[in-house]
């Protein structure tokens, strides 16, 4: 792979944990096995969500752990204007929308795979008399048609196939409340800064099919992606914060290295330092890769 750039974006709602640092590795070692650039970008667009000293805990802790980035990091905060710019692109494949979540989950609409309603298309035509936009959609092909299914290779999973219809509906590209949505960021991130390589957790292969979809809107090469499996809890929950995920002890960095390589089924043998470790692990990858 020539010209390889990977990335790692965290969202900074607070410390990174373990399942964030499967991702994390996964990206890196691909990156560097690849002899690539590897990325940092703070996907700090849901200010909301966003921790104060969220962001410079990461970075610290990711230097901790021996994983050292490329270039600056990038913050989506400071790119609301390209994200604007962007979306006035794709004004005619884009609709306002008045519904509310609570309005689409008693819809008794279709349930995509990951759990969430799929939109069930009612304000696709024209917003009813009198009610506000709330959110903008981008609308996606029907079922059936030609477009509708994106397909890609998926260098963990192998072929994947996704159907926009029945796995997302017309999805949102601007938020209810004002932020722009993680899908229309993501995918002008990456073509900005020139990702040649996705690398993940399985988790988010469901917003693949979305992201290809926009590349594909606006005429952006599409990366190559990598889905790893994800960490989950004891009673098979992904691990989040959200799940009670607690944050990594970065004065134990080849401890917290040694288990994240387990999840990857690295084989990385009897190391006694983070540089060893690391020595280690590329050699693992670059076996598997």
């Amino acid at each position: 792979m020539t010209d390889y750039i990977g990335r790692f974006a965290p969202s900074p709602t607070g410390p990174l944990h373990a399942g964030s640092l499967v991702a994390a590795m996964a990206s890196y070692l691909d990156a560097r096995a690849h002899g690539g650039q590897w990325l940092v970008r703070m996907e700090d667009i849901d200010e909301a969500r966003t921790a104060p000293g969220a962001a410079k805990e990461i970075l610290a802790t990711l230097r901790a752990l021996g994983m050292e980035w490329d270039g600056e990091v990038v913050s989506q905060t400071a790119r609301k204007q390209l994200y604007a710019a962007t979306f006035a692109r794709l004004a005619e494949a884009t609709f306002p929308c008045s519904c509310t979540r609570r309005e689409i989950a008693d819809s008794h609409c279709a349930v995509a795979a990951d759990g969430s309603p799929v939109y069930p298309g009612f304000c696709r035509n024209g917003l009813a008399n009198g009610m506000p936009a709330r959110t903008w959609r981008v609308r996606v092909p029907d079922a059936g048609q030609a477009d509708d299914c994106v397909s890609f290779d998926d260098r963990w999973l192998g072929r994947v196939s996704l159907s926009l219809a029945q796995d997302a509906g017309d999805f949102v590209l601007r938020r209810a409340d004002g932020f722009w949505a993680y899908q229309l960021a993501v995918v002008v991130d990456d073509h900005a800064q020139g990702v040649t390589d996705v690398v993940r957790g399985a988790d988010l292969l469901d917003s693949t099919g979305r992201q290809i979809y926009l590349q594909r809107l606006l005429g952006y090469p599409t990366p190559r992606y990598l889905h790893v499996p994800v960490v989950t809890n004891a009673t098979g929950e992904k691990l989040s914060k959200q799940t009670g995920a607690l944050g990594l002890d970065a004065a134990r960095p080849l401890e917290m290295l040694m288990q994240a390589a387990g999840c990857l089924q690295l084989r990385v043998g009897n190391v006694r330092s983070v540089e060893e470790f690391w020595r280690a692990a590329c050699a693992s990858w670059t076996r598997r890769s």
